[in-house]
């Protein structure tokens, strides 16, 4: 008896894109194409109502942010495996899909073949990462971590939002990422600045950098 096909929920804003991703899997006998959102809070609606084995979520999109629409959707759903599939290869975005419950992500510009492969992959409950990703990651746990000794007053969330500090990220940016408003990120900051005992965001860079927060340097936002 031939197997199921793999039921798929498709998430992306950009129209031309998401064709040819449909065009991609429709191509493929394996897999069967359920729905199209074109934003977050739709992404969230399809899935509890089709419920697709696998989800490919972009984390850039209006509505909800793919960050949170994979948050909601896996708690409603535990069986949903969403695979990010987005442009966005940052630690942050990496390490908040995962924690939203993310099984797979990779990167636009993956060829059609690993897009498949991860689509079957996720759906047989396996985790995926492409290349670029896997790579990524190794070096950050290949990395000494001082951070909790350096700042043991701060919360989990606050070492995320320093460590995206440091890497030049701005606050909507960084909102963005741990799909949660600016408001919040404006007090984790505050609170960034009166544990770390510094006056602005420069210093909190120098001070976070110094203590092995951070990637690539970036234009500092403003607090």
């Amino acid at each position: 008896m031939d197997a199921e096909p793999i039921r798929v929920l498709i998430v992306d804003d950009h129209p031309m894109f998401r064709d040819g991703l449909r065009l991609v899997l429709e191509a493929e006998p394996t897999v069967d194409l359920v729905a199209e959102a074109d934003d977050g809070l739709a992404a969230i609606a399809l899935a509890g109502d089709h419920q697709p084995d696998v989800v490919v979520m972009d984390l850039n999109l209006p509505g909800c942010h793919g960050i949170e629409a994979t948050r909601q959707i896996v708690a409603a759903s535990p069986h949903i495996g969403v695979l990010v599939l987005t442009m966005f290869d940052d630690d942050g975005s990496v390490f908040a899909a995962l924690r939203a419950g993310a099984r797979g992500y990779l990167l636009k510009g993956a060829g059609q073949r690993e897009v498949v492969r991860a689509v079957q992959a996720v759906a047989s409950g396996q985790v995926i990462f492409g290349p670029a990703i896997a790579r990524q990651m190794q070096h950050f746990f290949a990395a000494p971590a001082p951070v909790a000794s350096a700042f043991p007053t701060l919360t989990p969330r606050e070492h995320e939002v320093l460590d995206l500090v440091a890497s030049g990220h701005s606050n909507p940016e960084i909102a963005r990422v741990l799909g949660v408003s600016g408001k919040t990120i404006r007090n984790h900051v505050s609170n960034l600045f009166t544990k770390l005992q510094v006056a602005d965001r420069a210093q909190a860079i120098i001070r976070a950098r110094a203590a092995g927060l951070g990637g690539d340097s970036g234009s500092p936002g403003p607090p």
